[in-house]
């Protein structure tokens, strides 16, 4: 039988509806909170910060949201990605596995965002907005919403991780080449950020801090919104089409993912290649394992609480129900910077908690070394956040070895590293260390927490 490496699609099976999980699931996601009364919100309590249309789709119960064509063309820029199957890793391993990987670093922004920015930007843009804030971790959901600014005319405003904003100055470049302005956060342009500034002044930010003065600056201003780049029910459905086209190319290949396996921050990335696949198992046609894949040095998913808390740091988005470490937990500043999120988006929590996907952590020196495996083996160098999700591929392959089963794998190659060249000169150099939050940081960070606790 012909080895087939690549498995493309044409630009006529870019898929034409986004999917919306929340359709299938037996228990819905609980509703978010208003922090004054603990009544929940409605879609008014939204609209100064998104517009009407993103409002909607956070709240619908349908099944299936039909793609913009205007989205859809400037998807064609780089959609469909390419799905690959891993023969070299896997004569690497050593493994009866069958290993494939969806690879989205071929978007302009080098990640798997744009599925989600260009959408944003269209629907901020048909409502004449003028102006998007927003945050970014390691900088590639802040350039995806650069990029998609241009194409509608939108400026964009980024408020970067001071600890990302030092160590991957290029990512900030690529935003302003794009036409963004970029601040490092915590910054003094805002209360907030001045407010942690006072508390810390070397802090070193964090995704929630970040979160925190972009929605200051949206709330502040009426000509602009404010769009986020995971966690919330919207952006989770934009970036099925990952997994839409994913599905199509694996019944292309002749075969079916017994695993499907993703990094998580805020769950963007991993309900991107998930969900499409979850709608069988949610269905009962097909019984596939989820895991989701997160740093040790951030670990809300495997030992955070499921409770109701805010988004950012000072508390000015409405109450989520999810898995969380506190909103004013700080993770250790590892060079994953896209996972160093508190909490988790209200779907995957749910998902979690009826034990509908799984969840593993590890540590950032095990993942660059799969990473390094993986570039090696099959010539593309990972984002710091791929490598998480390789380093669970590599151990759930060599469990196949030791089972003696030839188990399918699929994963999502989210990013390129390209950008992340400091991060693996300073693994090749033994300057990487781990971190392992301690069970008091996690006790302490909870004990803050005033907020309603769920069953």
């Amino acid at each position: 039988m012909e080895k087939i490496k690549k498995i493309t699609l044409s630009e006529d099976e870019i898929p034409r509806h986004w999917y919306n999980i929340v359709a299938d699931m037996v228990n819905k996601p609980l509703p978010p909170l208003h922090p004054g009364t603990l009544e929940p919100i409605g879609p008014e309590a939204l609209a100064p910060l998104f517009p009407m249309e993103l409002i909607k789709q956070e709240v619908t119960q349908e099944k299936f949201i039909e793609i913009p064509e205007e989205v859809r063309e400037v998807y064609k820029i780089w959609r469909p990605t390419p799905m690959f199957r891993a023969y070299n890793l896997e004569k690497a391993l050593d493994t009866p596995a069958k290993i494939y990987y969806k690879y989205e670093g071929v978007s302009p922004a080098g990640s798997h965002k744009p599925n989600t920015a260009v959408p944003q930007a269209y629907y901020n843009m048909k409502e004449g907005i003028k102006k998007i804030s927003t945050e970014t971790g390691a900088g590639q959901w802040g350039s995806a919403l650069s990029f998609a600014c241009q194409f509608f005319g939108i400026e964009c405003e980024v408020f970067m991780v001071k600890v990302s904003y030092e160590g991957k100055p290029y990512r900030k470049i690529m935003m302003n080449t794009w036409g963004a302005t970029v601040h490092a956060s915590p910054s003094n342009l805002t209360n907030a950020g001045r407010q942690i500034l006072a508390q810390d002044p070397n802090s070193p930010g964090s995704l929630g801090i970040a979160i925190s003065e972009a929605v200051e600056v949206a709330a502040m201003n009426e000509d602009t919104k404010y769009a986020l780049g995971s966690v919330l029910n919207h952006v989770l459905m934009h970036q099925t089409i990952i997994g839409e086209e994913s599905r199509i190319q694996m019944e292309k290949a002749g075969d079916y993912p017994d695993i499907i396996i993703a990094p998580f921050g805020g769950g963007s990335n991993f309900a991107g290649i998930t969900f499409p696949f979850l709608r069988d198992k949610l269905e009962g046609t097909r019984n596939v394992r989820a895991i989701a894949v997160e740093p040790t040095s951030c670990p809300k998913l495997t030992r955070g609480q499921f409770r109701y808390d805010f988004g950012d740091t000072i508390g000015m988005t409405p109450l989520i129900p999810m898995y969380t470490l506190g909103h004013n937990f700080v993770p250790s500043p590892i060079h994953a910077g896209g996972l160093r999120y508190h909490g988790a988006g209200a779907i995957v929590s749910q998902l979690l908690n009826d034990k509908i996907i799984e969840a593993t952590a590890i540590n950032q020196i095990e993942c660059f070394k799969a990473g390094v495996l993986f570039a090696r083996t099959e010539g593309i160098i990972p984002a710091p956040e791929a490598n998480h999700a390789i380093a669970e591929v590599i151990r759930q392959a060599n469990i196949c070895k030791e089972e003696g089963s030839s188990k399918t794998i699929l994963f999502n190659l989210c990013g390129h590293g390209n950008f992340d060249m400091g991060s693996y000169e300073q693994f090749f150099a033994g300057k990487l260390v781990d971190f392992e939050v301690t069970a008091q940081q996690i006790e302490a960070s909870l004990a803050e927490l005033n907020t309603p606790t769920i069953g």
